[in-house]
């Protein structure tokens, strides 16, 4: 792709996001009805469970970029499991603020380990430890291997987060999507926050990506240097 080409690109994901949060803000916090029971509070829902999708979803980027990476040992999907893993961190830490502030009024305690608390928080940790491997190592081929297998690994818990509370008992609610738990009038609002969300993901996804692309082209370029020295 040219360069001006990912600069139309980039404008046009800008916009995209800029008009898609907006209209996601205006849904979650006027446009959706308040809730019966628990009033404006249920509104933190339109951010707690699209950042825990979106989380999800940048959690199987890193896994499919670290998979594809052992096999084609192509540096530019390691930069692509590092950007996906980094903003996964973000919307599940998102989603372990949110969720203590909506509980405990709801639950009346901050936090207790159900089944699916406990998997999202051992999740977030497994990628935190992502990234500490990714810091532990000097040499970038080592490093991104190590990395990527380690990715692989760990995206075993993703799973576990999003049927946890199909296969076991737990204080969350069962799917509302599924279920129709979810009051019709309450979708436009959730989906416009989801669409928001994963525009969001994917604009910083792409910056994020393209940052650490340059990166690994200034260091191998260094590298060059030395050699020639």
């Amino acid at each position: 792709m040219s360069g001006k080409a990912q600069y139309r690109l980039d404008i046009l994901l800008g916009i995209l996001l800029f008009a898609g949060m907006s209209f996601a803000l205006y849904m979650a916090l006027i446009g959706a009805p308040t809730e019966r029971t628990m009033g404006d509070l249920q509104r933190i829902f339109y951010f707690h469970v699209p950042a825990a999708i979106t989380g999800l979803a940048a959690f199987a980027t890193n896994f499919v970029s670290s998979l594809v990476f052992l096999l084609r040992k192509n540096r530019r999907w390691d930069a692509l499991a590092l950007a996906s893993a980094e903003l996964g961190i973000l919307f599940f830490c998102m989603v372990l603020v949110t969720g203590p502030i909506w509980a405990k009024p709801v639950w009346f305690v901050w936090w207790t380990w159900s089944p699916r608390l406990t998997a999202s928080f051992i999740l977030c940790l497994l990628y935190v430890a992502y990234m500490l491997i990714r810091k532990s190592y000097e040499d970038p081929e080592r490093k991104a291997s190590v990395s990527a297998v380690f990715g692989v690994i760990a995206f075993v818990d993703a799973p576990l987060v999003w049927f946890s509370i199909r296969w076991w008992r737990d204080i969350h609610p069962s799917p509302m999507l599924e279920t129709g738990g979810l009051d019709p009038s309450m979708r436009p609002a959730f989906y416009a926050c989801l669409g928001a969300f994963l525009i969001l993901f994917l604009y910083l996804l792409r910056r994020r990506f393209c940052l650490e692309t340059m990166r690994n082209k200034v260091d191998g370029l260094l590298l060059r240097l030395d050699e020639m020295r």
